[in-house]
């Protein structure tokens, strides 16, 4: 551990190294003044610190590459998905970033900033390209950025950075070891056992994915994109994070799979370490801030004390940054609005990082409109934030006006002055794109959320048993859900008490979206809990805050570097005596009913009574020695903010035995079907609808219908007239979950005939009313009628799956 505010001592480098003999001039090479070795000396530290300076880049990007290769990534296609990511993301949106910001901070702020402006910008251009039916044309919008900045010569000067604060060596490590070990984490839990391509029959498959690859599959040549299982029924839903992998698969020319399975996720995930570190920077004015927020959302996971294929209340990053990539993707929106925000709301006292300026406001809109589309979750959780601020400045106001003849304000309240009006034009705008993605991205559909407080912990609990047990129960279910997802905030506590429970302005925005994430979820339901996103959203706000209770603590403490790397180390070795007793007696029970709190809660109670017995033995150390006052508040907090860190490794070791998302769906994806849904994606058009007998994942004994069958569209990326039609968002929370029957019989009904009883009639008006073009036949789900093959043009068959063309 570097502890803040400390450097190492420098080390004069040898001068007689031939890199450094290189490095001084051609003259010196041939003489050994004194002078010349001073050259050949400072040519050195040049090199030397220009290395150390891109070493943590180079690593973290090469321990990637190098994952994404071995997990089978074609080499062509991760150059072809790196060439895209650095001159059509990352070089637009740096040099539009570089000119809304007043001032330079450092390299990496203004590259990972401006990837996620260029994300917003190729939003922009995908909706143009495709939607103007030239999708191909896509590859060349970065021009449209990069060539006034090259002819407009005021603009030139931003090609240049011009910092003047280096980024402290511990710092970018840090964030690498992050960036390593998350990476690890998605190789176990989903690199390694999904395959860009099912290569044998059993193959499973977690049930979202091919659904997701769907939508995807839509963006590439249709705005918006319609529902990809019922050609022509509207998405309402958020899906620009799904018109981001199409417009990566359309600029680097990598097929969409690959996209999909290897290349999106691990790329969004290490773009959002790096902005969690970048933005908890920037907003508390400390750099290891948003190192430790950054530990505190990708290294420790929830305090669960389970087996990992259990989750209690859901998870914040466990699982999700994979099986759903959207939230991702919405993070590393989320994060920078945060930034631009931050500096609306208020600066925190002391920060040296350079305000953005004016630009905060253009990157605020910006920022706020892609998030609309990217989860549906962000925009209230920022809109509850700034409410927050907002009311707390109005009292604030108010009390300072009554006090104002006895004395100006001054300390806390004074850094109120003047926040509301700024404020509230941020809540109308964060207001204004709520209203809009309601009314024109969901049309005022509810996707099955109903107002059912407590739903979350309700399993939990057994309402019929006697009203005290009752109670007893639901106090622990409050307690266990606090500790399981929230308990990495324990670090907010120690920003608040250090103010005497008077924050600065941008720690009550923080503070509002960490509570508003959670409030959400207790208040509202969902079929397929997705109310979890709410959490998700305002965590992103409180790692950051309880992160900078960590390094307020750390730095009251006052430690020596022998006391921080000792407080690492135990750190550390708590960390690993947790999770090595975890792997080897993992809790197993039952997932429902108040019995699958408790390893939890026990656990909970014994690591207590260690903390109490710890803390009494550190008084009667501090008695007999003079130890510096908060060197025990370090240790503690420390130790419950690392408390959770088996949960990435227990989830990764669930994989092995339990792939493809352990305690979630999972549903066969044998490689007959997708050979023939690639078959039909390579001879079609992107307007041909397909037509199919499957729709079903399976039948229940009363034959009723799960109907979360995507792998046609997913893998063909083509509309089915009728595939599964569970998600479609008309349907999610209707009456019979996900085996509801389809909304329109006649439809279904023209379909199933295709394939049962085929006639000419019925076959022309498939394809005159519905464009129906391909008909898709699994024989092992029902054989097609013999007829068929007089009917239509028998193209494909691999023994189980048959395509047909119609005339």
């Amino acid at each position: 551990m570097t502890v803040p505010g400390r450097s190492r001592p420098t080390v004069a480098p040898r001068t007689d190294s031939p890199a450094c003999r290189r490095a001084a001039s051609p003259a010196c090479r041939r003489t050994d003044s004194s002078a010349c070795r001073r050259a050949a000396s400072s040519a050195c530290r040049r090199v030397v610190s220009s290395v150390g300076r891109w070493a943590p880049g180079v690593v973290g990007f090469g321990f990637v590459a190098a994952v994404l290769l071995a997990t089978g990534t074609p080499p062509a296609d991760l150059l072809r998905f790196t060439g895209y990511a650095v001159l059509a993301v990352l070089l637009p949106g740096t040099l539009l970033y570089r000119a809304l910001r007043r001032r330079p901070h450092t390299l990496i702020e203004d590259l990972a900033m401006g990837a996620a402006v260029g994300l917003t910008l190729e939003l922009v251009a995908w909706a143009v390209a495709v939607g103007f039916g030239v999708p191909g044309r896509l590859r060349l919008w970065p021009l449209l950025v990069v060539l006034p900045f090259v002819v407009v010569p005021a603009l030139r000067r931003h090609w240049r950075g011009g910092y003047t604060v280096a980024v402290p060596t511990g710092w970018a490590w840090s964030v690498t070891a992050v960036l390593v070990g998350f990476t690890w984490y998605l190789v176990e839990s989903f690199l390694r056992v999904n395959p860009v391509l099912p290569t044998r029959e059993g193959q499973s498959q977690y049930v979202d994915l091919a659904f997701q690859l769907s939508l995807a599959g839509a963006a590439t040549h249709r705005v918006p994109p319609e529902v990809p299982q019922v050609a022509g029924e509207p998405l309402h839903y958020h899906w620009f994070g799904f018109a981001h992998l199409a417009a990566a698969s359309l600029i680097s020319g990598v097929d969409l799979t690959v996209v999909f399975f290897r290349l999106a996720v691990p790329a969004l995930c290490a773009l959002a370490v790096v902005l969690v570190a970048v933005v908890g920077w920037r907003i508390t004015g400390r750099p290891y801030a948003g190192v430790a927020a950054a530990v505190l959302m990708f290294t420790v996971g929830e305090f669960g004390f389970e087996t990992g294929v259990r989750q209690l209340f859901g998870t914040q990053t466990t699982f999700i940054v994979w099986g759903s990539p959207s939230m991702t993707y919405s993070w590393v929106l989320l994060l920078p609005l945060l930034a631009a925000l931050g500096e609306v709301v208020g600066r925190a006292g002391g920060s040296a990082v350079p305000p953005l300026g004016r630009g905060r406001w253009l990157l605020a809109a910006g920022l706020l409109a892609a998030s609309t589309g990217a989860k549906a979750s962000s925009v209230p959780v920022v809109l509850a934030a700034l409410a927050l601020v907002v009311a707390v400045a109005v009292v604030a106001g108010t009390r300072r006006s009554t006090a104002v003849a006895r004395r100006p304000a001054a300390g806390a309240a004074g850094a109120w002055r003047g926040r509301v009006g700024p404020v509230v034009v941020a809540a109308g705008l964060a207001l204004g794109a709520q209203v809009f993605a309601t009314g024109v991205l969901f049309a005022f559909e509810t996707h099955g959320v109903t107002v059912e407080p407590l739903s979350g912990l309700r399993p939990y609990v057994d309402p019929g048993g006697p009203s005290a047990v009752t109670g007893l129960a639901w106090l622990a279910a409050v307690v266990a859900f606090l500790l399981n997802l929230h308990l990495r905030l324990a670090g907010v506590v120690a920003v608040l008490a250090a103010r005497r429970w008077r924050p600065e302005p941008v720690q009550v925005f923080l503070l509002g979206g960490a509570l508003a994430g959670p409030t959400a979820y207790l208040l509202v339901a969902h079929p397929g809990s997705s109310n979890q996103y709410f959490l998700r959203a305002g965590f992103t706000f409180g790692v950051i805050l309880s992160g900078w209770g960590w390094v307020e603590v750390l730095a009251r403490a006052r430690l020596t570097r022998r006391g921080g790397l000792l407080l690492a180390g135990a750190a550390a070795g708590f960390a690993l005596v947790l999770t090595a007793y975890q792997v080897r007696f993992p809790a197993a029970g039952p997932t429902r009913g108040y019995a699958a709190l408790l390893p939890l809660l026990t656990w909970a109670a014994a690591l207590t009574l260690v903390a109490v017995l710890g803390a009494i033995g550190w008084s009667v150390l501090v008695a007999r020695r003079r130890v510096p006052v908060g060197r025990g508040a370090a240790v503690l907090l420390t130790g419950v903010l690392v408390a959770g860190a088996p949960g990435l490794v227990l989830d990764a070791a669930a994989a092995r035995t339990h792939p493809n998302g352990g305690a979630y769906a999972v549903v066969p994806m044998p490689a007959s079907r997708v050979a023939a849904a690639r078959w039909v994606r390579d001879h079609s058009g992107p307007d041909d609808v397909l037509a199919t007998n499957v729709h079903c994942w399976r039948v229940g004994v009363d034959g009723s219908c799960d109907a979360r069958s995507f792998w046609l569209s997913g893998y063909a990326e083509r509309s089915v007239l009728v595939e599964g039609w569970a998600f479609a968002p008309r349907m999610v929370g209707a009456v019979g979950g996900w085996s509801a029957p389809f909304w329109d019989p006649a439809r279904l009904a023209a379909n199933e005939a295709a394939f049962t009883a085929p006639t000419v009639a019925g076959l022309a008006d498939l394809r005159d009313r519905y464009g129906v073009r391909w008909l898709v036949v699994d024989r092992q789900v029902e054989p097609e009628s013999a007829e068929l093959v007089t009917l239509a043009d028998l193209r494909f068959t691999n023994g189980r799956l048959a395509v047909y063309r119609l005339p």
